[in-house]
């Protein structure tokens, strides 16, 4: 049996995705450059049962894409939470938007649009739980912003740590994206001050506990 039976079969043994979420990722392909980048439903439910085990008053995303993550984290806040994500395309801002309406989750949903290495300094909230899902060329700096602002016990997830298996390769001279992973990812084994495992989920994704 191959790996897209398998996928096939996960899909089929766990939550149903929601129509306002199923919604989001047919406009996103019809609509949008790399909509590859989408959480999409594995990855979304993997999400929402963390948030949902955590059940964070505040989270931070870096890179709101179109929205198909903030909403799946933004399921598991507390009662007051709050989820602020940060994204630099301004272009994405109305469809992300549109369905974070959808979901009913506008209220808990704060959209910031800009650099995030611009914004997260000016932030006051301190965070439950960090999603990093944007530029890979600025992991380690996405990281070492949040790190001060995440509560002791609280975590960050990190997204495409495993790169398509790039990890394992020398990167070209030119390929600042692995190079940005392979830094973060080195960075992330080193620091002792975090408790951390990277789980083969699509593209790699870490989970790291500040102590």
């Amino acid at each position: 049996m191959g790996q897209k039976e398998i996928d096939k079969y996960i899909l089929n043994n766990i939550e149903s995705e929601d129509e306002v979420l199923k919604e989001l990722e047919r406009e996103t392909y019809l609509k949008v450059l790399h909509p590859r980048m989408i959480s999409g439903h594995l990855q979304g439910q993997v999400l929402t049962m963390f948030s949902k085990m955590i059940q964070p008053e505040n989270i931070l995303e870096i890179g709101t894409f179109t929205g198909y993550s903030a909403i799946c984290l933004a399921k598991g806040l507390h009662e007051n939470g709050k989820l602020i994500t940060i994204e630099i395309d301004d272009e994405l801002e109305t469809l992300a938007k549109k369905y974070i309406v959808k979901s009913g989750l506008q209220d808990k949903i704060v959209q910031r649009i800009g650099a995030a290495l611009e914004i997260i300094p000016a932030l006051k909230e301190s965070f439950d739980l960090v999603f990093i899902d944007a530029d890979k060329r600025e992991y380690v700096a996405y990281y070492q912003a949040v790190f001060d602002k995440v509560q002791n016990g609280g975590y960050i997830i990190a997204d495409n740590t495993l790169w398509s298996g790039k990890v394992l390769e020398k990167p070209e001279a030119d390929d600042e994206q692995t190079m940005g992973i392979l830094e973060f990812n080195n960075l992330i084994k080193r620091d002792k001050r975090v408790e951390k495992v990277i789980l083969p989920l699509r593209d790699g994704m870490t989970i790291i506990r500040k102590k």
